[in-house]
């Protein structure tokens, strides 16, 4: 009976030192594939430039400058596409508006200078230009043909601004603007570069908990 008492606790021994060191590899394992898992993820968001909720701003720019809008829908602010188009139609009509006004003054402009004799190279005088003198048809055809052109840069700038819209939201979304943040103040004294004394003051954000 005695040695069977000892091999009884020794067999209880070593079943719970097994089941013990089984416990820690399963703890170990399970913490290893965390960590791995944690570093592939990481790898697969720097080789893709973005992750599922904050797009790259790389990309959302590329895509802006594809399609104007695009990168806004990307950022979630599908409510900014009308706002770009309605820019972009209302810069668009006015530059045609301009247009077609530059050409009559340029056709009554030039059959006024031709005379008589003029071959309406550019189309007949307009009956509302008619009897006007030269120089007020020569001065508004050069304004409105500079109107005309520089509409033409505004509409490069909306064109550009958004994109530079898109890419910087993108930048942006990533920022932590909650309301349950916090700032935290330090002031203690320093040494200098120099070794002379200062104060040195940070200025910590940090979210409550």
């Amino acid at each position: 009976m005695k040695w069977i008492s000892i091999i009884t606790f020794f067999a209880v021994f070593f079943t719970t030192q097994l089941h013990g060191q089984n416990s820690i590899l399963e703890k170990d394992y399970t913490l290893l594939e965390s960590r791995l898992y944690q570093t592939y993820s990481a790898e697969q968001e720097d080789d893709n430039g973005e992750n599922e909720e904050y797009p790259s701003p790389r990309s959302v720019l590329y895509k802006s400058l594809m399609i104007p809008g695009w990168g806004q829908i990307e950022n979630r602010q599908i409510w900014k596409v009308p706002i770009i188009y309605g820019l972009f139609t209302g810069i668009g009509f006015y530059t045609y508006f301009l247009h077609e006004q530059y050409n009559d003054y340029r056709a009554a402009y030039y059959n006024a200078v031709q005379g008589p004799d003029s071959d309406f190279k550019f189309g007949p005088t307009p009956e509302y230009l008619e009897g006007v003198n030269q120089n007020q048809l020569q001065a508004n055809r050069n304004n409105l043909r500079n109107q005309r052109d520089f509409m033409f840069v505004v509409m490069g700038l909306a064109y550009g601004l958004n994109a530079l819209d898109a890419y910087v939201f993108a930048h942006m979304r990533s920022f932590d603007v909650s309301d349950d943040l916090s700032a935290r103040t330090e002031v203690g004294p320093v040494i200098m570069a120099e070794g002379f004394p200062g104060v040195r003051v940070s200025l910590s954000l940090y979210k409550n908990r």
